[in-house]
């Protein structure tokens, strides 16, 4: 087999993508941004807020999986306008005066919206970029998420600060719109479609086969304490910086982005490792498995230390550390899928493994407020939430390290079938 080359235009593309990540991130994190000021405006109690947090993910997850089987029969390209201009008409009712009712039901739309983002926009890449040579823009992709916080979050917070929270939501909707505009002009469907063609011709392993698979589920385990984290600090980092710590919102605005920052480079460094040790002849288990397991544990065992510091600052460098250890399993466990999947599986495979995980965030921001709600103190509310966390990453990382085998999986698999074709 010769090598494909890279069509003209496919970095064109990646960056816009890139982009298309940077605006779904930067989405999500505005309302836990602005989090103290919708609670005083609108008089919310923990509870209410938290279950604001959670309606994000309502239909997170089954709009993930929906879209994940569509995006074999409809063009990528059409698919990821219609999601950016849901996600951009979603934020405008906000501009105004609002009611709870109103933006909970905004935002039940804006994850129905985003939940296949990021599988999507894999799949769309994965049509400009040879098997071989995905690795990079796949990496580029992945860090949109991180740089739509790091970048967004002192600009929002500056219209927060200094104008309103509503007019927050309304930025985020033009820039939502810019994005269309440009995909409409420079957005195209990738050329190596023929890939998918060739793909149709092998053999297929049965999906409840690779749905039951221990690996699949170790990743789902895994993953699932990964995003409790993320959906807490989407939601309840900023109101404990204010509310619980004392900070102002000013303040609040540089210190939500420093688990972001710390995030990004867990998951750059991450990759690296597991790339040398692959190298260097470890086995997928070890170079992935393993290693995307172990930090999740560790962060666990951080995060149940913190009620036991002192000091502002520690609380901070504790929660900071503990939640973006995190990062790990989301760079391991969509190669481990793809290990044992066959091709022509592959997207509706992770988009039911995303759409799994993901339901940790239904529940998270919901169990955090009501903490908090029932504590004598809101800051042993807080403190509670994250004894919590810690416990379930503690709990993922250790099925992870039992469950996780994708060079076993592989083999296993392939017995079930004629030699099928694996990512």
């Amino acid at each position: 087999m010769t090598a494909q080359t890279t069509p003209k235009g496919a970095w064109k593309i990646t960056f816009l993508l890139f982009l298309f990540m940077l605006v779904n991130f930067a989405d999500k994190i505005v309302v836990g941004l602005a989090g103290a000021p919708i609670m005083d405006e609108l008089k919310l109690q923990p509870e209410q807020f938290g279950l604001l947090g959670s309606s994000f993910f309502l239909l997170f997850s089954i709009s993930a999986i929906v879209v994940g089987f569509i995006v074999n029969r409809v063009a990528t390209r059409w698919v990821l306008l219609a999601m950016a201009v849901i996600w951009s008409l979603a934020q405008f009712p906000m501009v105004g005066t609002v009611s709870f009712t109103t933006l909970l039901i905004c935002r039940v739309i804006l994850g129905a919206g985003e939940g296949p983002a990021f599988s999507v926009a894999a799949h769309a890449i994965y049509k400009w970029f040879p098997d071989e040579k995905r690795t990079l823009p796949t990496a580029i992709l992945s860090q949109g998420s991180a740089f739509g916080v790091i970048l967004a979050v002192p600009a929002l917070n500056w219209i927060i600060v200094n104008h309103s929270w509503h007019y927050a939501f309304g930025a985020l909707g033009i820039v939502g719109l810019m994005w269309v505009v440009a995909w409409m002009v420079m957005g195209k469907e990738g050329p190596l479609v023929q890939t998918v063609a060739m793909a149709a011709a092998d053999p297929r392993v049965p999906y409840f086969q690779l749905l039951t698979s221990r690996t699949f589920i170790g990743c789902c385990a895994a993953t699932f304490g990964a995003y409790w984290a993320l959906s807490l600090g989407l939601t309840w980092f900023t109101p404990f910086i204010v509310k619980g710590l004392g900070f102002s919102q000013k303040d609040a605005g540089w210190i939500s982005v420093l688990p972001w920052v710390f995030g990004a480079v867990v998951v750059l460094l991450t990759g690296w490792i597991s790339q040398v040790m692959l190298a260097r002849g470890f086995t997928t288990r070890g170079a992935r498995g393993v290693l995307g397991s172990v930090p999740l544990i560790v962060g666990g065992v951080i995060l149940a230390a913190l009620p036991h510091v002192n000091g502002a600052g520690l609380q901070i460098a504790f929660l900071v550390i503990g939640s973006g250890l995190c990062g790990s399993i989301y760079v391991v466990c969509p190669p481990m899928l793809g290990e044992f999947t066959p091709v022509q599986q592959r997207g509706a495979v992770i988009a039911i493994y995303g759409a799994i995980y993901t339901l940790a965030g239904i529940l998270a921001p919901w169990v955090m407020g009501s903490m908090i709600q029932h504590a004598a103190v809101p800051l042993d509310g807080y403190m509670t939430g994250f004894t919590i966390n810690a416990v379930v990453l503690v709990v993922s990382g250790l099925l992870g390290l039992l469950l996780l085998w994708p060079n076993t999986e592989r083999a296993r698999l392939m017995a079930l079938a004629a030699q099928p074709k694996f990512a």
